[in-house]
């Protein structure tokens, strides 16, 4: 007994799909055979976003599921694949990392995004990092849409003295299959004289989500705590900043706590300023805003156990404190003995040196110069990994670290907040326990 018939697709579809080639593809058949598709619970997606979605898109994703299309184009689904890719973190990555490439390339600032009425939507990339957006300010009809694309890249144009006018912005005027049936044929005209495709006429499974599942749409995000809000703005010091971050109930300085402070102390052949101390006893070791990470102070280990992961893993007490900075500060002097200029800073224990206590996940050191003989008065100071080397913070360390947090703080070697960001979404503090390398 023959099954239900598939349904007929769409006009748009089924131009699209006559021009690529899927693996296995059955030519008696339309649409072609293709990979099994990632079920989707498009009502579910749909009530998430606040949106109804193109029913093209809709159409082909569930057709063929995420789709690598000539060689170039991704078309993403709502799906996840662990550690790989997750729709919604994909969608508010994509909404964020656009708004802020693009601030400046315009007179007016970086255009809306969802989730504020009549914002950008993404629903694809390129292998060249450009985004591809439907315009849902243009029409109460989803099935209307227009692309946009957002590209930082020229497209090369036959007339040397063209220019794009919109650049790094290019209005497709097409809907997404119409979109992706004339890259595969003659390729789009764009502004400036230059042509996006054609591409070759193929279709995959996007290689980097082999296994990929349903995707299903996290629960609404809570309000921010009203003191945390206020802390923002109201407040200094340690009482502001534990306001703002919570401290975890149970800090964790190392394996060799119970023995206090004063063994790495004799250790290093000095003390350390009583503002970092108060604040690791307040917080422990951790990451603050998944970017800045505080060194493990009090920890006796300090060779790795057979087996252990390496330091790139980021796992496994392969050393304590001491190691830390002396596995920074070899690294310094490597460097210092070939570009001197660029590397000026003496590094503990030598007289005023550089001695680290925190990097972030972009490899910036934070420590001090031990310039005082009162350690309570050593300057903070950043070594860049990215920018020239810059004087010393003004700030203590908790007036630096809170102004950071607030979006209030620019050095060379600190990540920042876009202007737009909502610095609540981002601070945090994940607390080490005995696993961390760090």
């Amino acid at each position: 007994m023959n099954g239900p018939t598939p349904p007929r697709p769409s006009p748009r579809l089924a131009e699209l799909a006559r021009h690529f080639a899927l693996p296995d593809a059955d030519a008696g058949t339309t649409p072609p055979q293709a990979p099994a598709p990632v079920p989707v619970d498009w009502p579910a997606v749909e009530s998430w976003l606040g949106l109804r979605l193109p029913g093209d898109y809709k159409e082909l994703v569930t057709a063929y599921g995420p789709l690598d299309i000539g060689e170039y184009v991704w078309v993403h689904a709502p799906c996840v694949q662990r550690d790989r890719f997750d729709y919604g973190d994909w969608l508010r990555e994509t909404h964020r990392q656009t708004r802020i490439n693009s601030r400046g390339a315009g007179p007016d600032g970086p255009p809306p995004f969802h989730p504020a009425p009549g914002g950008l939507l993404a629903w694809g990339e390129t292998r060249g990092s450009a985004r591809l957006f439907w315009d849902t300010s243009a029409s109460d009809d989803p099935d209307e849409w227009p692309v946009v694309l957002f590209d930082r890249d020229p497209y090369p144009s036959p007339d040397p003295h063209a220019a794009s006018t919109t650049r790094p912005w290019y209005h497709l005027g097409r809907t997404a299959t119409e979109t992706l049936t004339a890259l595969l044929t003659d390729g789009i005209a764009m502004d400036g004289g230059g042509r996006f495709g054609p591409l070759p006429g193929t279709a995959r499974r996007t290689a980097f989500l082999p296994d990929a599942a349903p995707w299903t749409p996290p629960p609404p995000e809570p309000e921010h705590d009203p003191a945390r809000r206020a802390a923002l703005s109201e407040g200094s010091g340690t009482a502001a900043l534990t306001t703002l971050v919570p401290p975890p109930p149970e800090p964790y300085l190392g394996d060799a706590a119970a023995d206090g402070w004063e063994p790495l102390f004799t250790e290093l052949g000095t003390r350390l300023p009583r503002e970092y101390v108060t604040l690791l006893n307040t917080y422990g070791a951790g990451c603050w805003s998944q970017w800045l990470r505080f060194h493990t102070p009090l920890r006796r280990a300090e060779g790795a156990a057979p087996g252990s992961p390496s330091p790139g893993d980021g796992r496994g007490p392969v050393g304590g404190f001491v190691r830390h900075v002396q596995e920074a500060n070899d690294a310094y002097r490597s460097l210092r003995a070939n570009w001197r200029e660029e590397y000026p800073l003496a590094v503990w224990p030598e007289p005023g040196g550089f001695l680290p206590f925190a990097n972030s996940i972009d490899g910036d050191v934070l420590g001090w110069l031990t310039e005082d003989e009162d350690p309570d008065r050593w300057p903070l100071l950043v070594w860049p990994r990215h920018a020239p080397q810059g004087p010393p913070l003004e700030g203590t360390l908790v007036e630096t670290l809170l102004a950071w947090l607030r979006g209030h703080f620019a050095a060379p070697g600190f990540a920042e907040l876009d202007e737009d960001d909502d610095p609540l979404d981002f601070i945090g503090f994940e607390p080490w326990t005995d696993a961390a390398y760090w």
